[in-house]
């Protein structure tokens, strides 16, 4: 079982030390958490391909910067939209119905970008409650912002699939999952910052 190549490996030590860094043990078992996760769920339905650095840094480089800022909010946040968007895939997959396109609700063959079906969203959720709920570690309070971020980030990653993936070369899929993990922080901090830090 292989969940990555080398230089996969490199960029996930790089934001393994990042988080250590920023928020030591805590940081790292909510990393692991998503880590060990998705690639059970990946392996499950792929055989085991391995995560290049491009792959790995999408869905955990917001992460890094955030833990490096010491915002928990916010890598809290980006690590519950990448494990919301990589359950909604691979729990998808075993749904036995035509995903729908996010856009205008249009059937899809399976695997088509933007297509979201009832099981993957159910299991994209559960992969933000997951996080939410291992966030609570830290600080109690921050558990609503790092949910709805995992929402939030799921959402934008199907809607931007369905938009975006594919009018340009750069605009792939590595692209969308920075752009929607990237998102989770934000929403997350911005939560956090209007809700909750001056309680």
């Amino acid at each position: 079982m292989r969940w990555l190549t080398r230089r996969g490996a490199a960029a996930a030590l790089a934001i393994g030390l990042a988080t250590v860094w920023g928020f030591g043990w805590r940081g790292l078992f909510l990393l692991l958490a998503f880590f060990v996760s998705s690639n059970l769920l990946t392996t499950a339905a792929k055989g085991g391909e391995g995560r290049n650095e491009r792959q790995v840094l999408a869905n955990g480089g917001a992460a890094a910067l955030a833990a490096l800022a010491g915002s928990w909010a916010a890598f809290a946040g980006s690590i519950a939209a990448a494990t919301a968007d990589t359950w909604a895939t691979e729990i998808g997959r075993h749904s036995r119905t035509a995903p729908r396109l996010i856009t205008n609700g249009r059937p899809v063959p399976a695997g088509t970008d933007g297509g979201i079906t009832l099981l993957g969203t159910v299991g994209g959720f559960a992969g933000a409650g997951f996080i939410a709920g291992l966030a609570l570690m830290v600080e109690p309070r921050v558990a609503v912002a790092v949910g709805a971020a995992g929402v939030f980030g799921l959402l934008l990653d199907s809607f931007l699939g369905a938009t975006l993936q594919g009018v340009r070369a750069w605009l792939d899929n590595d692209f969308v999952n920075l752009a929607a993990t990237a998102s989770g922080a934000v929403v997350a901090a911005v939560a956090w910052q209007l809700c909750c830090s001056s309680r």
